[in-house]
């Protein structure tokens, strides 16, 4: 049975397939601003931001979303001591359902915001996953939006865990942007 729980997700990612160069960082290269027009927009819409400790976003509104911070330095579920509307989740002590109930209504929808392991951890439970591509950047030795990529293109892991129809969202050919929306198949 499907969670009523909305789950999408934003990445932007090199031709490769890394969201960040060897050193963890994202580059420059990956800042296009219609994929981060795009994305402030998407969060906009949603209740929850999720994300690891080392991904988030530096948005005009970041300070005002509310958000789980995935880690596995605490037990299940704790306050963020550094943001009130913040709580930290660990998935090992606590099922997803339970850190959303931390959170008053409304918290029916979330985007998943990264890092890699937080992109895999959800793959079975995407309704929409938006994939952006930045056309003539390549980071070798860099950090994957999933694992088994770059031998894998992240496509084809998206379409093993369900996802498919691939729609364009909005294309940005000036820059060599791609945003392209997988989509649950419903069944």
């Amino acid at each position: 049975m499907r969670s009523s729980i909305h789950i999408e997700a934003y990445a932007i990612v090199s031709e490769d397939g890394m969201l960040a160069d060897a050193a963890g960082a994202m580059p420059p290269a990956l800042h296009i601003e219609a994929d981060q027009h795009f994305f402030e927009s998407g969060l906009d819409a949603v209740d929850i931001a999720v994300h690891g400790r080392n991904s988030q976003e530096q948005l005009s509104h970041s300070s005002t979303r509310r958000r789980v911070i995935v880690t596995r330095s605490i037990p299940s579920i704790a306050a963020d001591p550094s943001n009130s509307r913040a709580i930290l989740w660990n998935p090992a002590g606590a099922s997803f359902d339970r850190a959303l109930d931390q959170f008053a209504a409304p918290n029916r929808s979330v985007a998943v915001i990264g890092g890699p392991g937080i992109f895999e951890f959800f793959l079975d439970r995407y309704d929409v996953f938006y994939l952006s591509r930045a056309a003539n950047v390549r980071l070798p030795g860099g950090r994957a939006v999933f694992g088994g990529v770059p031998l894998r293109m992240p496509e084809a892991v998206l379409a093993e865990h369900g996802l498919d129809n691939p729609q364009r969202a909005l294309p940005d050919a000036a820059h060599g942007l791609t945003i392209t929306a997988w989509l649950r198949s419903e069944i």
